[in-house]
């Protein structure tokens, strides 16, 4: 399976390629994690990672130990995008 691309901070490279957006939910789907962002357009993505890069993401963004990261900002690439 092909796995999308996900940061807590703004990338540094390629920086056209990646798009930004607000989490609204981070789940479990067929043994992956599916993280949902809402665009600035108002559109929902979705996307699907491993659990190492959820771990990896999520220990980035600025909250606390156990809070939700619902409502943080994201950067993230669709698979081919």
């Amino acid at each position: 399976m092909a796995h999308d691309r996900i940061h807590a901070r703004e990338p540094s490279h390629h920086v056209d390629r990646w798009s930004v957006g607000t989490i609204e939910s981070v789940g479990e789907r067929d043994g992956h994690c599916v993280v949902t962002v809402a665009t600035a357009d108002g559109e929902t993505v979705e996307l699907v990672v491993t659990f190492a890069i959820r771990d990896l993401f999520l220990s980035r963004l600025d909250i606390d130990e156990g809070e939700s990261p619902v409502g943080e900002r994201v950067w993230y690439r669709k698979h081919g995008g």
